[in-house]
């Protein structure tokens, strides 16, 4: 998933540094037993104080690296599957686990950790100052009143994109979906190649201000944009969106496969659900994990879902192809 990461550059920098240097301590050879390596997405959260716990509840020595977003970490780890570069991942997503597993990266099977519901989200003070009812569905998208005001991901560079190419496939069928995105087109919609770019440059109804109103984010979205009057300044679209679940697992020949199962049992640990919300804007996938306020107010889980009983490995690249062909 792709969300919350930042838009700096030196940060980049700095994010590609760290990997690069767990990935020179994983490989060294100096990989002592209570040395644990997890390979994760960007939008992965553990702060320097949890890991510091976990260091001494479990008497290990965690190593941090990401890796992309969920496409880019799954094809990193299937191309480096005869020298892994980690013990244990996290991040691998409903769009790319069946790829993962079919390449055999993985021991056993893959763990859900958390879940996100990518929606449309929509400013509703934009609306109000325009005097536009807000949609309440994806076909009034293709509507002229809503003509220039949407922007989406592009699904080959995002897995939030991919997440809803995917549920349109479900929703209008193999023979009807590309009916429908290229209406969309045609009706002024925008593709940016990231979530980010997208949400806080593009979408007007968080910190960028940009000129679009309708953006395609995530149904916990609105509860990151509770304003000083206590109210979100955004809302979903619930009708046809897609259940991102995200997993951990046990990488295919790691050095220390034991402390990868402890790192992935931590992941399911009430102590780390909790902060998931919160530092992943995502839900927990424990239903006993508390919840602040603002998420059980402004961050209900869709009731619309679709796209998941899709073979999404057998036919990803198929799909793909096709946007791609549409919007080229």
């Amino acid at each position: 998933m792709q969300r919350q990461t930042s838009r700096s550059a030196i940060r980049l920098v700095i994010a590609i540094c760290i990997a690069s240097a767990g990935l020179s301590i994983y490989k060294s050879g100096h990989h002592a037993n209570k040395e644990v390596t997890l390979v994760t997405h960007d939008s992965f959260v553990m702060t320097a104080a949890q890991v510091r716990g976990f260091d001494k509840s479990t008497n290990l020595k965690l190593n941090l690296i990401k890796s992309g977003d969920a496409g880019s970490l799954t094809n990193k780890l299937i191309l480096s599957k005869s020298s892994p570069v980690a013990d244990v991942v996290f991040g691998i997503d409903n769009t790319f686990a069946g790829r993962a597993v079919s390449s055999g990266i993985i021991t056993g099977s893959l763990v859900p950790i958390d879940y996100g519901d990518v929606c449309f989200n929509y400013d509703k003070l934009w609306f109000a100052a325009h005097k536009l009812t807000p949609p309440t569905t994806v076909d009034q998208l293709l509507s002229p009143a809503y003509r220039n005001l949407t922007v989406v991901e592009n699904p080959n560079t995002s897995s939030t994109g991919l997440a809803f190419l995917i549920a349109t496939v479900d929703k209008y069928g193999a023979n009807g979906w590309q009916n429908y995105w290229t209406e969309l087109k045609t009706n002024g919609l925008k593709v940016d190649d990231g979530w980010e770019s997208a949400y806080y440059t593009d979408f007007s109804g968080s910190s960028g201000k940009g000129d679009f109103p309708i953006v395609l984010s995530y149904a916990s979205s609105p509860a990151d944009e509770v304003r000083s009057n206590g109210q979100s300044q955004t809302s979903i679209i619930d009708d046809t969106c897609f259940r991102q679940t995200e997993y951990a697992g046990v990488i295919k020949g790691a050095h220390n496969p034991g402390a990868a199962h402890t790192v992935v049992k931590y992941l399911q640990s009430l102590e780390f659900q909790t902060t998931i919300p919160t530092s992943m804007y995502v839900y927990p996938i424990r239903s006993d994990a508390p919840l602040a306020q603002s998420w059980q107010k402004f961050a209900k889980p869709a009731t619309h879902i679709y796209g998941q009983k899709l073979d999404i490995n057998s036919h990803r690249k198929e799909w793909l192809a096709q946007w791609s062909a549409l919007f080229d």
